[in-house]
C-alpha cells in the first residue's frame, strides 16, 4: 500500500476539502484526486463521496481513517527510529499576533537556531481571525493567537495571559498615577475593532460609568508606537512588549487605578500523524513562553 495515497486520504478526510488537502501536500488537485482513486481501487471500496458539492466519508472511509492515522504514525515512528543517528532539519510554518512577536517570539526563534540544527522558519504575523483560519486550513504548523483554533483534528494549549498597560510618551506623561477619568481626556489607541483589547477597553470605561473616549483601532503595534511617539494619544499594549520597546523608544507605562484586562494567548496546531509538530517542541514552546495552564482536551479527527 502506497503511504502517499494513505496520507492524501487522511488530509482530505481531516480538512474536508480536496483543494485544501492538495495545498497542504503541495500537489495539484488532480494529483490528489488520482491518489484517492488509486487507494479506493486498491481497497476495493469507495472511501469518499460528494454530496451537494461537499466531501463526506463513507462508512468504509470512516473505518479506514483510523487505520490511516495509525499507518502514518507508524511510518513516523520508523523514520525516527531508523534515522535517530542523524539530526533532522526542522522546518516550521509559524503564525503569531503582534503582541507575541514584540514580547518574546524573537528570543524563542534565536533559541531555536541555537538548539535545532537546520532550523528553518516561515513566519506569518497576522490578526487572530486570520491565524485561526490558517491553522484550520492546514497552512500553518503552529499559531499564537488570542483565541484557540477549534475543530476536527486541532489541538490547543493556553499560555499565561499577557498583562496589558496604558502607554504614553515619556516626556508628555510625567504623573505617577492616572485615574480612568484622566485617561478619558486623551485619545486612545488599541487593537483592531472587535478584538479582545478593543472590547475590554470599552467595557472598562462603561463599568466605571464614564463616557467612552475617542478610541482609534490599529492592527499594528509599530504604527501605534509611532503615533504615541508623535504625541497622538495613549496606547494599550502588552507590558512585555513595552518593556522591550522602551529600551530604545521614549515610551512609558502609565499606572492607572483601573487595570486593563489581560490579553489571552493560545498555542494552536493541527494533529499530523505523519510529519506533525513533535510533542517535545510543543512542550518546549510552552516552557519558553512560561506559565502554561492545563491542556485542552484533544479532539478526534472525525467524529464517528
Amino acid at each position: 500500500m502506497n503511504l502517499r495515497f494513505v496520507e492524501a486520504f487522511y488530509w482530505v478526510a481531516t480538512l474536508k476539502s480536496m483543494s485544501r488537502a492538495a495545498e497542504k501536500l503541495f500537489i495539484t488537485q488532480s494529483a490528489m484526486s488520482s491518489r484517492i482513486a488509486a487507494l479506493e481501487e486498491e481497497l476495493g471500496t469507495l472511501l469518499l463521496e460528494r454530496r451537494d458539492r461537499t466531501l463526506r466519508l463513507t462508512v468504509a472511509g470512516a473505518r479506514f481513517l483510523d487505520y490511516a492515522e495509525r499507518l502514518l504514525a507508524l511510518q513516523r515512528e520508523v523514520k525516527a527510529e531508523m534515522g535517530s543517528a542523524t539530526a533532522r532539519a526542522l522546518s516550521l510554518r509559524l503564525g503569531a499576533i503582534e503582541s507575541v512577536l514584540h514580547s518574546w517570539l524573537i528570543e524563542w526563534v534565536q533559541h531555536m537556531r541555537e538548539t535545532q540544527p537546520g532550523f528553518e522558519l516561515e513566519l506569518t504575523v497576522e490578526t487572530t481571525p486570520v491565524l485561526v483560519e490558517q491553522v484550520r486550513r492546514g497552512t500553518l504548523d503552529l499559531a499564537f493567537a488570542a483565541l484557540p483554533a477549534a475543530g476536527d483534528g486541532l489541538r490547543s494549549r493556553a499560555l499565561a495571559p499577557m498583562e496589558m498597560v496604558f502607554v504614553g510618551h515619556r516626556a508628555a506623561h510625567r504623573r505617577r498615577r492616572y485615574t480612568l477619568a484622566d485617561l478619558a481626556e486623551h485619545e486612545l489607541l488599541t487593537f483592531q475593532r472587535g478584538s479582545q483589547p478593543h472590547v475590554a477597553l470599552l467595557d472598562l470605561f462603561r463599568r466605571a460609568g464614564l463616557a467612552p473616549p475617542r478610541v482609534h483601532t490599529i492592527s499594528s503595534i509599530s504604527a501605534m508606537v509611532q503615533l504615541v511617539e508623535g504625541g497622538f494619544g495613549i496606547a494599550t499594549l502588552p507590558r512585555a512588549a513595552v518593556r522591550r520597546l522602551a529600551e530604545r523608544l521614549p515610551l512609558k507605562p502609565l499606572a492607572c487605578d483601573a487595570p486593563l484586562t489581560p490579553l489571552p494567548v493560545h498555542l494552536s496546531w493541527r494533529h499530523d500523524p505523519a510529519e506533525g509538530v513533535p510533542a517535545p517542541l510543543v512542550d518546549a514552546v510552552l516552557a519558553f513562553a512560561g506559565g502554561a495552564v492545563a491542556p485542552r482536551a484533544s479532539k478526534k479527527s472525525i467524529k464517528r
